[in-house]
C-alpha cells in the first residue's frame, strides 16, 4: 500500500501532472494512486522526487 493519492491531494496535484512528470501514462499512475499496482522502487523514489517528499512518506505501515 502506498500514500501517493494522500500526497497528491495535500500538495494539490493532479494524476495527469504527475504522469507527465514521470512520462508513464494517466492509467499507469492512476493505478498506483488507486493502489491496484504498486510503483518499482525506482519509480517510487522518483515519485518522491518530482512531490518533494522523502520517499518514507509515500509508504503505508500497517
Amino acid at each position: 500500500m502506498n500514500r501517493i493519492k494522500e500526497v497528491l491531494q495535500e500538495k494539490g496535484i493532479t494524476q495527469t501532472w504527475l504522469a507527465d512528470q514521470l512520462g508513464k501514462s494517466y492509467n499507469m499512475v492512476n493505478a498506483y494512486v488507486q493502489n491496484r499496482q504498486q510503483p518499482r522502487l525506482e519509480v517510487l523514489f522518483e515519485i518522491a522526487r518530482i512531490l518533494g517528499v522523502d520517499v518514507r512518506e509515500l509508504l503505508k505501515v500497517e
